[in-house]
């Protein structure tokens, strides 16, 4: 068996030889109906796309020819477990493991619902292990210093720079966002100082909430804004890259690298760790279970629920610290 190879041939593609025209076009007609109908984000789709489109190379090479939507219909367990198998050995995770399991039931569904075969192998397949771990929150302290003007001393970028990512990193921590959700907002989203203290957001599934924002971190924004050289349309997006486009993710993340060098924080200190912060430092001061969920946009409770153990975690570090038996 072969390892499934990396492509970027879209489904409808007709060089996209693993695949024959048939699945081809169910292929398409799946992602439109999960980008529709469904409204899965991009990234999620994009996952799907990819790993089902990997299963299909594997499969080809693995049967020796293109992979039809009758012969998909007809795959079987252990054809699924060898796919899993040689994933697995290029050092993909659990959770990559899992989603991508869950994209190829997402898709067997699909075709039948669509009267197209019957995929109930991919039901009986068992999801893979994954080891539970609990979000790793930034210090108070910490958090609060990546605003911190002096922190940047050094940093040979230009000032406006240094105050962008102050206020997307005061967002993240102050708001508990996404790094999607702030880089998403538009500037007519971002109220002045003084004149509002909420913030509608777009997250997963294109869904909107309502979060509170602090006065302190729109005067940050609005100090970015008064800097940034170039035109901020109300339309536009609010954060914008050296060259006057859209802000990559990227560009905070390596942001975040100079500053765990600065403050000596760990790998984990992530944008993303910034919203555990948010999470866990409300949890910490009392904060409502019901209420945090909302103000992270978790569909589910039991995903806010894992920062109660991080909470725990701290107040057993507490007791062991100060109870004169410990």
């Amino acid at each position: 068996m072969s390892k499934p190879a990396t492509t970027s041939e879209s489904p409808g593609d007709p060089r996209l030889t693993c695949a024959a025209a048939d699945l081809r076009a169910e292929m398409a007609r799946w992602l439109t109906h999960l980008r529709s109908e469904r409204r899965l984000s991009p990234k999620t789709l994009d996952a799907y796309e990819r790993d089902l489109r990997q299963c299909l190379i594997f499969l080809a090479d693995h049967w020796g020819s293109a992979v039809t939507l009758k012969k998909f219909a007809a795959i079987e367990a252990t054809d699924v477990r060898a796919f899993m198998a040689v994933r697995r050995n290029d050092d993909i995770g659990g959770r990559s493991l899992m989603r991508a399991l869950a994209g190829l039931r997402s898709f067997g569904r699909f075709l039948e619902r669509e009267g197209k075969g019957k995929v109930g192998t991919l039901s009986a397949i068992r999801a893979p292990k994954i080891g539970k771990s609990l979000p790793k929150p930034i210090h108070a302290t910490s958090a609060l210093k990546m605003t911190d003007a002096d922190i940047r001393a050094g940093d040979a970028r230009e000032p406006w720079i240094w105050a962008r990512d102050a206020a997307v990193m005061a967002l993240l921590y102050g708001s508990g966002l996404r790094i999607s959700e702030a880089l998403g907002l538009n500037r007519r989203d971002v109220p002045l100082p003084g004149e509002g203290d909420v913030l509608t957001v777009t997250g997963k599934g294109n869904k909107t909430r309502m979060v509170p924002v602090l006065q302190n971190v729109l005067t940050l924004i609005q100090d970015y804004v008064k800097m940034c050289p170039h035109d901020l349309p109300p339309e536009g997006p609010m954060f914008i890259g050296a060259r006057g486009g859209p802000l990559s993710p990227r560009i905070i993340q390596l942001t975040m690298e100079r500053l765990r060098g600065a403050l000596g924080l760990p790998d984990s200190a992530t944008p993303h760790a910034l919203r555990h912060s948010f999470a866990t430092h409300l949890l910490g001061r009392g904060g409502d279970l019901r209420a945090i969920q909302e103000l992270l946009g978790h569909a589910s409770l039991s995903t806010t629920q894992i920062y109660t153990g991080v909470d725990a975690e701290r107040l057993l570090d507490v007791y062991k610290t100060a109870h004169p038996r410990a």
